[in-house]
């Protein structure tokens, strides 16, 4: 692996995460460690790492996003990209992002685990008067297990509309689904019609983007292992019911 190649630059044990005038008022740090948890409520990675690509922060979602699978790995405490060519290009992202406060959109990864990730700037005396880059993680997956399945417990889905509701989230055809269960499609037509009165989309299309579109808010039971919903080939559903 290639990491960022720079020195490390000087740095506090616990560096500041609010601007100075928010900090001062707590000089507990009640402010710096809310913000710390709010962070921790995003469901979307979130790093935050110096000139030298040390990772000063990192919200509980990327300590969970950046597996053994992902294209970028923290490693020794420093933050690169798997592959050498990915690794220049994020290298190049991230000094333009401290000298000239550039952002960018990066795709790094082999063919089947590409992911986007977005290197965004912060102030030029973010850290410790040195400056600082977010690196915000995309999701490898639209709808996230739980998020379909608490969708599904506030609209009062039953059992059965759950598992079509999981289906078409996956892009899973009705009719595919239908062969799949060995039932009719007129059976699983009948429980989109139930889903869509229940949630009020007007289409198949627009169910799976109400789901898209949920808050970016982590599953409340953190940590706890569910049973994993059933992995569906990828396939496009069909705009109707």
């Amino acid at each position: 692996m290639t990491m960022l190649d720079r020195q490390p630059a000087a740095r506090s044990a616990t560096p500041a995460l609010l601007p100075r005038s928010m900090t001062e008022r707590t000089p507990t740090g009640g402010w710096a460690r809310c913000l710390g948890l709010m962070l921790d409520e995003i469901d979307y990675g979130l790093v935050l790492i110096d000139a030298a690509g040390i990772v000063r922060w990192r919200n509980h979602r990327a300590l969970s996003e950046l597996d053994d699978s992902h294209p970028l790995q923290i490693t020794a405490g420093r933050i690169g990209a798997v592959l050498p060519e990915d690794a220049a290009r994020l290298a190049t992202a991230v000094s333009d992002s401290m000298q000239r406060g550039t952002r960018e959109m990066l795709t790094l990864g082999a063919s089947g685990e590409r992911v986007t990730l977005a290197v965004v700037p912060l102030a030029a005396d973010a850290l410790d008067g040195q400056p600082a880059t977010m690196l915000l993680l995309c999701k490898r997956q639209v709808c996230e297990d739980l998020s379909v399945r608490g969708f599904a417990r506030a609209h009062r889905l039953t059992p059965a509309e759950t598992r079509v509701l999981e289906a078409l989230c996956a892009g899973v055809a009705p009719q595919k689904f239908a062969e799949h269960q060995g039932v009719r499609i007129s059976t699983v037509r009948t429980q989109i019609g139930s889903i869509r009165e229940k949630t009020g989309a007007r289409s198949i299309r627009a169910l799976v983007r109400m789901v898209a579109l949920l808050p970016p808010m982590v599953p409340a039971l953190r940590g706890v292992v569910f049973e994993p919903m059933e992995r569906w080939p990828r396939d496009r559903a069909s705009d109707g019911a």
